[in-house]
């Protein structure tokens, strides 16, 4: 049953959930990658199929612990999937735990350019100024793997009223606006300074 549970969570099957769950399948069972149903529903973005999960208990935290975004909050984060995030954070999602880079799922976000899902990481408490292993915050995400587009203006606007350092530099002490700078991000370096950058 374990089997067909991680199997329907692949297909997004929630009827299918809902009666293994009800036969008594175990809603943390695990693969042999060590990976929950809720991975695989997370993975699909499946909402109702992650929500029969979560609120059957399923742990949003759960760690496959090789993946790079290895717990479902941090995959839905980085992938962007909005509704199942939002549900993930009502049920006790850990808002400072890391992925593979050492990044917390407000970071993918905000290098990615889900402003709606950078805007409830920020509004939950997710840390700032946060760094990843690569020496880069949220701030300069939007910056340095970014096009600098309508999207990425908006989450730095949303980062620096929120309390980002705007003089938080990387580890080779280049700042957000010297990067937005070499990059001709016009409007971005423009929101650097008037927050003091």
């Amino acid at each position: 049953m374990d089997r067909d549970l991680i199997e329907a969570a692949r297909r997004g099957d929630a009827a299918e959930i809902a009666r293994l769950l009800a036969q008594g399948a175990a809603v943390g069972a695990r693969d042999g990658a060590d990976r929950t149903a809720l991975h695989h529903a997370t993975e699909g973005n499946h909402i109702a199929a992650a929500v029969a999960l979560i609120e059957a208990g399923a742990d949003v935290n759960a760690s496959d612990g090789v993946s790079i975004d290895h717990t479902p909050y941090l995959m839905a984060g980085a992938r962007g999937y909005l509704e199942i995030l939002s549900l993930m954070l009502a049920h006790g999602a850990d808002l400072a735990s890391t992925n593979g880079y050492g990044g917390t799922a407000l970071i993918p976000a905000c290098e990615r350019g889900f402003v709606e899902v950078a805007r409830v990481l920020i509004e939950a408490g997710t840390e700032i100024d946060h760094v990843n292993r690569l020496g880069w915050t949220a701030l300069l995400e939007a910056i340095i793997l970014s096009e600098g587009g309508p999207a990425h203006q908006q989450i730095v606007a949303m980062l620096l009223e929120a309390g980002a350092d705007p003089a938080l530099a990387d580890r080779d002490g280049v700042t957000p606006l010297a990067h937005a700078e070499a990059r001709g991000f016009d409007t971005i370096a423009a929101l650097i300074r008037a927050h003091g950058g």
